[in-house]
């Protein structure tokens, strides 16, 4: 199983910050245009909350693959937690952490995930998927913080 850590800082509000992480739309629209992710069931608009699941349709190394998670755990603006159901992975966890710093947060990832196949897997997490997904969430997570620090000067409430 391998582990990754992200952390950003953004120059909006926690509350701004959680409901742009936790909204569909803007999940697809912040990840990498390349994989055409797409919402297909479960939730697929608007804000996802505990109880509820999404599936995601994308292209990852050229392969159209689906993605179940549910929302495992949900304290709003805090945290939430989204959990593999289905997928490619044998597991998956990903752990979203929202820390207020007055004028900005500090929004942390953690990601946990283990590639099935046995040994070939183990070996495939060590040798490619650890760094594409952390790829994966920079990219994410760079694209979230203009569309929440967007949101927030939008919305009249620029910090200074």
């Amino acid at each position: 199983m391998i582990t990754i850590f992200t952390e950003i800082e953004i120059e909006a509000s926690i509350t701004v910050c959680f409901d742009m992480a936790t909204n569909i739309e803007i999940h697809t629209q912040t990840v990498w245009p390349h994989t055409k992710e797409r919402a297909i069931a479960g939730t697929t608009t608007g804000m996802i909350r505990v109880g509820e699941t999404v599936t995601f349709e994308a292209r990852h190394f050229l392969i159209r693959q689906k993605h179940t998670s549910l929302i495992s755990n949900y304290v709003r603006p805090y945290r939430f937690v989204d959990e593999m159901l289905q997928g490619t992975f044998k597991s998956m966890r990903h752990e979203h952490e929202f820390i207020d710093l007055g004028h900005r947060t500090l929004m942390k990832d953690t990601l946990s995930f283990e590639a099935p196949l046995g040994w070939l897997g183990w070996i495939v997490e060590r040798v490619i998927l650890r760094r594409y997904m952390m790829r994966f969430l920079n990219y994410r997570n760079e694209q979230l913080k203009i569309v929440a620090e967007r949101e927030q000067r939008k919305e009249g409430r620029a910090f200074i």
